[in-house]
């Protein structure tokens, strides 16, 4: 090895070295916030710890998460957060898609629109949920004025889900679009300007250039909205508190926690959310992740 080669190594190893102790402090802060928390809460999940018999307490093992799984108020209201979140993404990646266009595409009063349509994103989720609870409310409400009907909104399930999602998508599809957004900046024009040029159409440069370079902001985008839906809690307490079978997986941990104070099983329960959010993680990462991957060896 060369003279110019060692002075090369050693100067990466030397600035490798000053990254991890630039990062070091980080590291351990992110450690002792989120690391601590989740040993704690794997550790109550195999005790028999209620508060209301404190000194009824002892290690029972994996009964507790038996306890949960055996239990169909826990298989539901895992459905119930399911059908909540695939209705709630599908709809804010249509109109997040549609909007993030319009920000991209407008030229006059760019930042006009850009700023009314994240509006809603900056309002706080418990503020927005009461406002669409009194919004559907038939005594204070205006929309059975505005549609000629008489419905209470909240004494069935499905209107409940109407509501509840319509909420959710009010609230954090400009979240969306702003992701999206990014990824209509990362679109190389020279591209589409060739695509036009060779006579594509508006439908078909959408389809065959903009949206197959988009595919790492959308996964991303749908990603991180996706397992934020998944742990949706304030919205449902606030306009059906679990009522009409719109119970979420948050709402029983949180019903079990803090309402029943039974600490063990609370905690199989946030550890079996959290197992959830790693499960949906993965196949995210691991499935769109593989083809964004080919996808780039096919295209070089």
């Amino acid at each position: 090895m060369t003279a110019t080669a060692k002075r090369t190594t050693g100067r990466a190893r030397s600035e490798r070295r000053l990254g991890w102790m630039l990062c070091a402090p980080a590291v351990t802060v992110m450690l002792l916030v989120t690391a601590y928390p989740i040993v704690y809460a794997l550790y109550l999940s195999l005790q028999r710890y209620d508060l209301r018999f404190p000194d009824d307490h002892g290690f029972v093992g994996l009964d507790n998460y038996q306890a949960v799984l055996s239990n169909g108020v826990w298989w539901q209201d895992l459905i119930n957060t399911l059908v909540i979140t695939a209705a709630s993404v599908i709809v804010e990646l249509i109109l997040g898609f549609a909007l993030a266009f319009v920000m991209y595409r407008a030229f006059f009063g760019r930042a006009v629109v850009r700023s009314a349509i994240l509006v809603p994103y900056g309002i706080i989720t418990v503020v927005a949920a009461f406002a669409w609870r009194f919004a559907f409310d038939p005594t204070t409400g205006f929309v059975n004025g505005l549609t000629n009907s008489d419905r209470s909104w909240f004494t069935e399930q499905w209107s409940s889900y109407v509501v509840i999602i319509s909420t959710e998508v009010w609230k954090t599809t400009p979240f969306m679009s702003l992701l999206l957004l990014a990824g209509f900046m990362l679109v190389p024009q020279d591209a589409v300007r060739a695509a036009r040029v060779d006579g594509a159409s508006a439908w078909q440069r959408l389809w065959k250039i903009i949206i197959p370079l988009m595919k790492p902001a959308i996964l991303v985008a749908v990603l991180f909205r996706t397992l934020d839906a998944f742990r949706i809690f304030d919205t449902i307490y606030v306009q059906t508190r679990g009522a009409q079978n719109t119970e979420s997986v948050s709402i029983i941990g949180y019903q079990t926690l803090i309402s029943r104070l039974n600490l063990g099983l609370g905690s199989a329960v946030s550890v079996l959310i959290f197992a959830c959010v790693l499960i949906i993680a993965f196949v995210f990462v691991k499935g769109f992740g593989a083809n964004l991957a080919q996808q780039r060896g096919e295209n070089p």
